[in-house]
């Protein structure tokens, strides 16, 4: 018989806060146009992308979650000195180790939480969600910071007519803590790697050095497309079945922000209720990958367009392939 006694965590988890950033330069579709033979009616059919945001040298990964974890902290009433765990979702921190979280974790003023990277592409919000919740479950933290944050435009290929207007920069950051009744439903999560390729890094750092080009995000579009519409559609399904809700129950739709096309095929696949708000951020934001959820969660509270309370299905997907999807109540 074990003697180890059992952990008192809390019942259940919920979202307390949330904070983005966006760095200060917005890039228009007509300076993605220098580099490729396209035209600005073009990109946005294809992907309903107009501007995106890109990082200067002083915005780094670090310098953006800094200030969407601050916001986030205020925004639940806590102070940094709360928060026992950090977990940071992204692909484009460029050092091995260290992970990014403990410098982030030491930035925000934190007091020795437990600190972690986490690399799960575009659905790596909804990873980190799912272990923040975990942890305070299970008494190992009171309240875990989750951060998505990338600078793609680090790894874009602007002579990429396929991916050029795609990318963009950004974090987005929530607080998860404690709750007496559910606030963050089970995870539907998986990976199909016999897909992997479709998206990759160009080159391994490896060969960075022989190639000589600077490695990028390249995919094949049409396989993406095809394999998030109709099979992330039944993943979402499957996250409101997981919550014992339907798509009446909704109130905020918050895919990753891939691609327009993707987000109105996938309200079509679910019929959803016209009261159903959908997040729509990669218009102006672009794909943040990882930042993509958090930061569109962050834009519908902030114009009023979702509100505090509200039933949201988050679903993110991507590289790997991977996929996420829970159904949380917003903060």
């Amino acid at each position: 018989m074990s003697k180890i006694k059992p952990s008192k965590g809390a019942p259940f988890a919920r979202i307390m806060g949330v904070g983005g950033y966006r760095p200060t330069r917005v890039v228009p579709n007509e300076v993605i146009l220098e580099k490729i033979d396209s035209s600005d009616e073009w990109i946005r059919s294809r992907s309903g992308i107009s501007t995106r945001h890109w990082a200067s040298d002083e915005e780094t990964v670090t310098a953006m979650s800094v200030e969407a974890a601050g916001k986030a902290i205020a925004d639940a009433g806590l102070t940094p000195e709360q928060i026992g765990g950090v977990i940071v979702s992204t692909v484009s921190h460029f050092k091995q180790t260290p992970a990014v979280a403990t410098e982030i974790a030491d930035k925000i003023g934190a007091v020795k939480p437990a600190a972690f990277d986490i690399s799960a592409g575009c659905a790596g919000f909804g990873y980190g969600l799912t272990l923040a919740k975990g942890m305070i479950v299970e008494g190992s933290a009171e309240y875990v910071l989750v951060i998505g944050v990338e600078r793609l435009s680090d790894l874009t290929d602007l002579e990429d007519r396929a991916t050029a207007f795609l990318f963009g920069d950004g974090a987005g950051a929530v607080v998860v803590g404690p709750a007496d009744e559910p606030g963050i439903a089970r995870t539907v999560w998986g990976s199909e790697g016999d897909k992997s390729e479709t998206i990759k890094q160009t080159v391994p750092w490896t060969q960075y050095d022989s190639s000589g080009k600077f490695p990028a995000i390249t995919q094949e579009g049409q396989a993406v497309f095809r394999w998030a519409v109709f099979e992330m559609a039944k993943v979402a399904q499957q996250a409101l079945d997981a919550a014992g809700i339907s798509a009446d129950d909704l109130d905020v739709f918050i895919p990753h922000q891939a691609n327009m096309r993707i987000i109105d095929s996938m309200v079509k696949t679910l019929k959803l209720p016209e009261h159903v708000t959908v997040a729509r951020d990669v218009e102006t934001t672009g794909n943040t990958s990882a930042a993509s959820i958090p930061l569109a969660m962050e834009r519908l509270l902030a114009t009023g367009q979702a509100k505090s309370g509200d039933t949201a299905l988050v679903i993110g997907f991507g590289a790997g392939l991977v996929y996420a999807a829970t159904v949380v109540t917003l903060p």
